[in-house]
């Protein structure tokens, strides 16, 4: 797969003849013209950076070619950046490709939600019980692992993760055992989310969690993968905010107690704002996949908007965020409490918001997007639901 991709379609490609080869660096290797503006200059796959005398003709022949097309030296730099940092990507440590598949931090929107949606039922009908959250953790993280595991290994039947070396698939070099694992994961999960809608005695744990797997089974399964339309990050949204929070919520009280309160508007807001933090982190994922997106036809937002588009919208979110967290804060639908303590997230948002402005257009770099996104998604439900926690004695 190529270091980088046209902004648009590919209207003309001209290699020349011979063919690129380290012993004639006057040769061309493969490239990208689009609309007049070379956006590519080399395509990891056909060169094969094996050592520094092949590393100083490939850079020589950027820095030629860079001339011959009157591009700035800031592109050539850039070019040959992309280069050298390709040859440390291939030889990543299996190790690395392992801790990345496991994705650890992403588990976080297993225990966000859970957290804060048992803290809204501590406050509004002092209720917790501690067996049943544990219960509800561990199933939760079996579901995402499903959603992991099926991700990858139904990304790698359309071909959008064939380049991917850290997907699971690509590792274990098993598709069918990959998707085995996932279902056995999404029957165990499921299970333990039915036993603590039991538990609970209240059919709306089970009817709002059943959504909110739905919501992920068509995000990425056939036959509807809806992520290929651009549609995951309102189903993120939909099922990690207000289905699953307030699912967690309800799975805390007892029938007779909930029975007799309306759904609060303190559950909705809380869930609403967790919402948008794991969206974030879906939604800026995508930056480093454009490329295999692209190619196999799966529409991200990213793939339509571009990344510059996309790194205003990240911008746009998190101040959309902050304001909400103010809006329910002035409308009393949140505490004092949870406003003081989010607030203190705010550095965290402009670490997101600054990183992805820098490194958009750098696809070494804005890998580590997500985890950024991640720490601000952990760190500000850690907040709410200390808020919740603390309004409870106050």
């Amino acid at each position: 797969m190529a270091t980088a991709i046209a902004t648009y379609r590919p209207v003309r490609v001209f290699p020349t003849s011979p063919p690129f080869s380290f012993s004639n660096p006057s040769s061309t290797p493969p490239h990208i013209v689009d609309s007049g503006r070379l956006t590519t200059l080399c395509s990891k796959k056909s060169i094969k950076l094996q050592s520094s005398h092949q590393l100083f003709f490939t850079n020589r022949w950027v820095v030629g070619r860079t001339k011959e097309l009157g591009l700035t030296r800031g592109f050539c730099k850039s070019g040959l950046s992309e280069i050298n940092q390709g040859e440390d990507k291939e030889h990543v440590s299996r190790a690395t490709l392992i801790r990345r598949a496991v994705k650890l931090p992403i588990y976080t929107v297993a225990l966000v939600p859970l957290t804060v949606g048992s803290a809204a039922a501590y406050l509004q009908v002092h209720s917790f019980d501690a067996g049943r959250y544990f219960v509800l953790l561990f199933s939760s993280v079996l579901i995402i692992t499903w959603l992991n595991l099926s991700n990858d290994a139904y990304d790698f039947e359309t071909g959008a993760d064939k380049d991917k070396k850290e997907s699971v698939v690509n590792i274990s070099g098993s598709h069918s055992g990959v998707l085995c694992a996932a279902y056995i994961c999404l029957a165990l999960g499921s299970s333990g989310l039915l036993w603590a809608a039991l538990q609970a005695g209240d059919v709306r744990v089970a009817a709002l969690l059943f959504c909110a797997i739905l919501c992920g089974y068509v995000y990425q399964c056939p036959p509807c993968r809806l992520s290929y339309h651009g549609l995951g990050e309102p189903l993120c949204f939909a099922a990690f905010g207000p289905l699953a929070t307030s699912a967690f919520y309800f799975s805390q009280a007892t029938k007779s107690q909930t029975g007799i309160l309306p759904f609060s508007s303190t559950v909705l807001s809380v869930s609403v704002l967790i919402g948008v933090t794991t969206t974030l982190i879906l939604f800026c994922s995508h930056f480093h996949q454009i490329d295999g997106d692209w190619e196999v036809g799966k529409m991200s937002p990213l793939v339509r908007i571009g990344t510059k588009r996309g790194s205003e919208v990240v911008r746009y979110s998190v101040i959309v965020l902050y304001s909400l967290l103010c809006a329910f804060a002035a409308l009393k639908t949140l505490p004092l409490t949870c406003t003081f303590f989010t607030l203190l997230t705010l550095p965290l948002g402009k670490l997101l918001i600054d990183f992805v402005h820098e490194n958009h257009n750098d696809k070494i770099k804005i890998f580590m997007a997500k985890y950024y996104c991640v720490r601000l998604h952990a760190s500000f439900g850690v907040a709410l639901a200390l808020g919740l926690f603390a309004a409870r004695f106050t």
